[in-house]
């Protein structure tokens, strides 16, 4: 199959999911893309490149209604997203994984690592954005988006990355049931998360109160000057590939210990 081609993954819930795989030594490392964003990003890429030159296996896939995959984004939600990463990480995957999440694929790395813990062998989140559909977008709607949203089922938010950004009542109502946040968060292996400070999507905050949330022997947060949302400029890519070896290299240390 070449390069330009994707292959397809079916998932139980009849979702069918573009994916593109590199075959390598583990453990393997799987890249979440964000909202609205797809498998093609530079820091997919450069994941890419990186495991290829290291020998490492990797894997990266569009969630349903996004990229090359099928479905409408506004039937989307975050808990279908996330049914498609653990059919992806079930079906496609074998052995120890590294989950690199960016912003909303750093919640789904989260909620993969309550449902498939026994399969992470480390975590590495940029600019992750857990709880957005409720800190981020129903707590910032005005009284006339709410009403909006109980009249139509929707609400258009101006977005600087292209078309309005719908968010529908089923994202809203579904994110309630995956918020990370307000229940404890075990995080038992090497993880790493990445911010930038000139971020305009995701606050400092956010990172602060995830770190802090979070429960975990070996996690660490690093805050990187000036880096924004996209954080792909050469150093926060090589920030990226640092902290994915890192978070490898402390869970093989960690199982020869064992």
């Amino acid at each position: 199959m070449s390069a330009s081609e994707p292959e397809y993954l079916t998932t139980g819930q009849g979702r069918r999911l573009a994916y593109r795989r590199t075959e390598g030594a583990g453990p393997t490392v799987v890249f979440l893309h964000g909202l609205r964003s797809d498998m093609e990003g530079t820091k997919a890429l450069h994941l890419e490149d990186w495991a290829r030159r290291a020998g490492r296996g990797f894997l990266r896939f569009d969630c349903s209604g996004h990229g090359l995959s099928e479905g409408a984004f506004e039937a989307g939600c975050i808990g279908a997203w996330a049914e498609d990463a653990a059919a992806v990480l079930t079906e496609l995957t074998s052995g120890p994984l590294v989950l690199v999440g960016s912003s909303m694929g750093g919640w789904l790395a989260l909620l993969m690592a309550r449902v498939l813990p026994e399969r992470l062998a480390g975590l590495v989140t940029i600019a992750a954005a857990p709880d957005f559909t409720e800190d981020g977008f129903w707590a910032n709607f005005t009284d006339a988006q709410k009403a909006d949203m109980v009249a139509t089922g929707m609400v258009a938010l101006p977005s600087d990355y292209g078309d309005p950004l719908i968010v529908t009542r089923r994202m809203i109502e579904d994110g309630r049931n995956q918020l990370v946040l307000r229940k404890p968060l075990a995080l038992p292996f090497p993880t790493r998360f990445l911010q930038g400070t000139a971020d305009a999507d995701v606050d400092m905050s956010v990172a602060l109160r995830l770190l802090d949330h979070a429960a975990g022997p070996d996690v660490r947060l690093t805050l990187v000057k000036g880096a924004d949302h996209r954080f792909s400029e050469p150093g926060n890519l090589d920030a990226i590939v640092v902290a994915v070896e890192e978070v490898s290299s402390a869970a093989a240390a960690a199982g020869a210990a064992a």
